[in-house]
């Protein structure tokens, strides 16, 4: 799945639940916000999914996932922190960087970054909602010469055992 027909892969996942900044100031996931990264690392595992690189914003909760889907997908790049990945932050220098990227890397990130960048690479306008992220939902984008298509999306439901 890394690259399909000459085509970038580009995943984009929200960290899982994490706990409330009054209980935690850091924000780790919770047991819960585990074990939904799980479910989706061993769906994307399952499925063939590979990365060469997890790159994420040094958030604890972002950190704590990136690790979780790189313990089940193994890039061979590795896990990095990346500036410009916060909630916040412009999308538009990583939206120039992925136009000449070539491979797959997965982005995990925040709200409203990933919607904003998603708007961005889809419609060219970040405020335009396109995708619905949810806590360790994926979202998978391809990118031939001249745009950014949705390949697939990944809700953590979608994964659970049963």
């Amino acid at each position: 799945m890394s690259e399909i027909h000459g085509r970038t892969s580009l995943y984009l996942v929200q960290h899982g639940e994490a706990v409330p900044e009054t209980v935690d100031p850091e924000r780790p996931l919770t047991a819960a916000g585990r074990s939904s990264v799980e479910q989706v690392a061993t769906w994307a595992k399952r499925h063939g999914l590979q990365v060469d690189e997890i790159r994420h914003s040094g958030k604890l909760r972002a950190a704590q996932t990136a690790a979780i889907l790189a313990a089940k997908l193994h890039p061979p790049r590795g896990v990095s922190v990346h500036p410009g990945l916060g909630p916040k932050d412009d999308v538009r220098p990583l939206a120039r960087a992925l136009a000449t990227h070539s491979g797959s890397l997965m982005i995990v990130g925040h709200l409203p970054f990933l919607t904003r960048l998603s708007g961005f690479l889809l419609a060219g306008d970040s405020e335009r909602a396109l995708v619905d992220f949810r806590y360790a939902g994926l979202v998978g984008l391809t990118h031939d010469a001249e745009h950014w298509l949705i390949s697939c999306v990944v809700p953590p439901q979608l994964t659970a055992p049963g």
